[in-house]
């Protein structure tokens, strides 16, 4: 995928665009690291690469969930847990439950086809905000943009912190660019 979203028609198809550049350039940081390096948390917070993905399609999971109105019990621990890859559990495992998400996301918003949608406001959490009763499908798509971009960016340090290895030499070593005078694709220290 190109390290830009192409030309978009419509606003429900550039919604869906960068959300989709935004989950690839997330997924993007983990290009390369070895398991160890998936959990590495080098800096002075918790978050590693494979748990800020993880965290990602567990987000996108819930927000769709209500945006279909299907009742989920919300569980503080496994909020918590969703920060980290659990004992035996592989990126490619969490990779596959992105990609599950993303499919439910673009099929959800086909289906609705309406970006005024109303989406309940969940109130059992403290983040929403309290003076509204809800939100429109175009707003959820907008925060989903948000906050993957926002994790992305956490990803990003967090990478660079475990090998040195920044968002475009990825890009290039994981699409197989060319090296030029100025950027050099990736390649794992020896």
């Amino acid at each position: 995928m190109p390290g830009q979203v192409g030309p978009i028609a419509t606003e429900q198809e550039g919604l869906l665009a960068y959300l989709t550049q935004m989950r690839y350039v997330l997924k993007l940081t983990a290009y390369g690291l070895t398991d160890e390096q998936l959990r590495a948390t080098p800096s002075a917070s918790t978050l590693s690469v494979g748990g800020l993905v993880k965290h990602c399609a567990s987000t996108e999971e819930g927000w769709i969930a209500t945006i279909r109105k299907e009742q989920r019990p919300i569980d503080f621990q496994k909020y918590a847990e969703d920060f980290k890859l659990a004992d035996g559990e592989t990126i490619d495992d969490v990779f596959a439950r992105y990609d599950r998400a993303a499919e439910h996301t673009e099929e959800t918003v086909r289906e609705i086809g309406d970006l005024g949608y109303s989406v309940p406001v969940d109130r059992s959490v403290p983040w929403n905000r309290p003076d509204l009763d809800v939100f429109s499908l175009r707003w959820v798509l907008l925060h989903l943009i948000q906050e993957t971009a926002r994790h992305a960016g956490h990803a990003d340090i967090v990478r660079e912190s475990v090998d040195g290895a920044t968002a475009y030499p990825l890009m290039a070593a994981a699409e197989g660019w060319p090296e030029t005078s100025w950027l050099k694709p990736w390649t794992p220290a020896s």
